[in-house]
């Protein structure tokens, strides 16, 4: 009787269910979980050797990728083009030197970020406060770690986990993932960056800073008996490992976002949301090949900011940023959408609706949080409008709403109408001589 061929070191026939990697050297098979090969590394294999064949042919290789070069020269090249986020960008990315952020971030302390500094001089700069007091928010202690994180929200949790080399994400239980962030051997650069935990045990503990809660639309104005759900953008626990990267992005629906530190620290690459910089966002991230592009080589102005453990920082609408984490870091961030900004949260919405790009953080019922802005604000306005105005408003707003809130189509000029009503609405209720309408 013929007996069945074996492979491996394993000395166990060639199983189809599992990864099998062939050897360039003696041409044997191998198991991937035997010789300790990745299935998702092997592309970028060039020559394998096994285990025993690496005595006398030496170790395997990988296939080269080209240097540091993100304009399209025009030149063929075989080459393998760098990867935003791979080893080889992010060694590189270490050595550049950028313009200091001290030329647009403002420092404040937190007991000066009050609603009449914002209204007197704007929020269009980001704001760094080195030390939490003041700004009325709550946070675990300093020894508060990723164990405790697992304790709170729950081991079976199911989290987005991204592949930083690949800039790719895929999903897995939070005891997992810990298990991996206390691994001695991680293989891979693994971060956690959409874990929203305002429904878990560990809202108690954490509380995002009082100017955000102030200004925020979904906290203020989202009615508890709304049929849709509300947002659950506003406290996200980021668990990131040494390397880890996430490239450039607006944050959806133009918000914007605050981030503290617990443990370890952050680098921020900022850029202005100039008309020509947005242009350029929005043309760079609609390349299919953006992931091998770097997009501050494409502006004029690129700002680092490093976030170390214990400061906040506070990002305004529509800055283009990425986010580089260059040892083990713990952080909390949240994202809102406010009176402040208006107009450029609509031209960051409007962006992302034409790239229709995914995201693990999405802003979702983002019109609706607008609507319900609109409806509190026609209230205040009532008293201001001569009647027949204010029927009209009121006329438009209920059945526009309706229209809208029950998915029938609705004419694009109709819509963008009920942007200016809603931005002539902020402007006629903000107070005298301020920069922006006050909640209330």
């Amino acid at each position: 009787m013929a007996t069945v061929p074996v492979y491996c070191i394993c000395r166990l026939p060639y199983d189809v269910t599992q990864f099998m990697i062939e050897c360039d050297a003696c041409k044997d098979w191998f198991h991937g979980s035997c010789v300790e090969v990745d299935e998702d590394d092997a592309p970028n294999i060039d020559i394998y050797h096994c285990p025993n064949c690496e005595k006398s042919q030496g170790k395997s290789t990988l296939k080269k990728k080209k240097n540091w070069s993100k304009h399209d020269t025009g030149q063929s090249t075989d080459i393998k083009a760098v990867q935003n986020g791979s080893q080889v960008f992010i060694k590189e990315l270490r050595s550049r030197t950028f313009p200091s952020a001290d030329d647009v971030v403002v420092k404040l302390s937190g007991g000066q970020l009050t609603m009449d500094y914002l209204e007197e001089g704007g929020f269009n700069e980001p704001i760094l406060v080195q030390k939490k007091d003041g700004l009325g928010m709550s946070l675990p202690a300093p020894t508060f770690y990723i164990s405790d994180v697992e304790n709170y929200v729950g081991p079976d949790v199911g989290v987005d986990v991204v592949d930083v080399t690949k800039q790719s994400d895929s999903k897995m239980k939070l005891k997992e993932f810990v298990d991996y962030y206390y691994s001695t051997n991680r293989k891979k650069v693994l971060n956690v960056i959409n874990l929203e935990f305002s429904d878990a045990r560990m809202n108690s503990i954490v509380e995002s800073p009082q100017i955000v809660r102030r200004l925020s639309w979904v906290g203020n104005y989202w009615p508890d008996d709304a049929l849709l759900g509300k947002p659950k953008v506003t406290k996200y626990c980021l668990i990131c490992v040494k390397d880890s990267y996430t490239d450039f992005h607006i944050e959806c629906g133009g918000a914007s976002a605050w981030y503290h530190v617990l443990k370890g620290e952050k680098i921020f690459f900022l850029i202005k949301p100039t008309s020509a910089n947005l242009s350029l966002y929005e043309r760079w991230r609609s390349s299919s090949n953006h992931s091998e592009m770097f997009f501050a080589d494409q502006v004029d102005k690129c700002y680092k900011c490093s976030l170390k453990q214990g400061q906040t920082l506070f990002i305004p609408s529509g800055w283009i940023n990425a986010i580089l984490t260059p040892v083990d870091c713990l952080a909390f961030s949240g994202h809102f959408i406010h009176n402040l900004s208006v107009e450029m949260q609509m031209r960051a919405y409007e962006i992302e609706k034409r790239l229709k790009v995914r995201t693990l953080n999405p802003f979702p019922n983002y019109e609706t949080a607008c609507w319900y802005v609109g409806r509190h604000l026609l209230e205040r306005f009532k008293g201001k409008l001569l009647n027949q105005s204010h029927v009209f408003v009121d006329s438009f707003f209920n059945d526009f709403f309706n229209l809208w809130y029950f998915n029938v189509n609705v004419n694009p000029l109709l819509t963008q109408f009920y942007f200016l009503i809603l931005k002539i609405l902020i402007f006629t209720t903000k107070k005298p001589g301020a920069q922006a309408w006050t909640p209330c």
